[in-house]
């Protein structure tokens, strides 16, 4: 039951039930199972495949939505590093970029509850690799969840990279509790924090809120934010790399 996928639009509890000749109890927990791992949305009597305030999209789709934008956010965050550093990495796309940006500056040690950014690293000289263990989920391909964060509390970093799925009002917002968790105790552990977000994050809607911009030692973001917006985050006493997309 586990193995069931939403294709697209909307699929009947009742219907699911009547198919895997299960219970609707069984069909329930299974469709919760799957909305935590992010591949649908539960609503009255059955479950959609469209997406919502708390999944954006696959690792893949991600991947694929303002890359190039994204890979001038990691480009500049790059920057900032200083070869010897500890680094922590969230499970964002942005960040995900930003690995192919690391071997500049090495040795680096790195942290990473990224399934990608593991696989990316594992061979990389001058890289010291400590992957953050947890529950997996596949929808995100990260270790989430109180384990991992226990894990991330056993260290302590230089500067954490990470991102968020929204911007609103001057906070973060993320895609579910889980990850909430493990980004709270990733910005714990680092002496500096850095946030790469592209302009497209400030016109989406959260559920769960992450944290304050003011959090943030830097904000790194793309022309393509408004002006406004990026005066306002100053005002805020917010460092915000305004990085051109050329």
């Amino acid at each position: 039951m586990r193995d069931l996928v939403v294709a697209g639009g909307f699929v009947r509890a009742a219907d699911l039930a009547d198919e895997f000749g299960v219970s609707l109890m069984t069909v329930h927990r299974d469709l919760d199972f799957l909305q935590s791992q992010g591949w649908l949305r539960k609503v009255r009597g059955g479950a959609t495949a469209l997406p919502s305030a708390q999944f954006h999209g696959s690792v893949a789709e991600r991947m694929t939505t303002m890359a190039q934008t994204k890979q001038h956010l990691a480009r500049a965050a790059a920057r900032l590093l200083v070869p010897g550093q500890t680094v922590l990495l969230d499970d964002s796309t942005t960040c995900l970029h930003l690995t192919r940006e690391l071997t500049e500056h090495t040795p680096l040690t790195v942290l990473t509850n990224s399934l990608p950014a593991i696989t990316a690293l594992a061979k990389e000289p001058g890289v010291s690799l400590i992957a953050l263990g947890g529950a997996y989920f596949p929808a995100y391909d990260a270790f989430m969840g109180l384990h991992t964060a226990d894990s991330v509390a056993a260290f302590r970093a230089d500067v954490l990279f990470m991102s968020t799925t929204a911007v609103t009002r001057g906070r973060c917002y993320h895609t579910s509790p889980e990850t909430v968790q493990v980004k709270r105790a990733m910005m714990a552990a680092a002496t500096r924090r850095v946030l790469l977000a592209d302009h497209t994050k400030f016109t989406r809607d959260g559920l769960y809120a992450l944290a304050p911009l003011t959090d943030f030692d830097v904000v790194v973001v793309d022309d393509g934010l408004a002006r406004d917006e990026v005066r306002g985050m100053r005002e805020r006493g917010v460092e915000v790399l305004v990085v051109e997309r050329g």
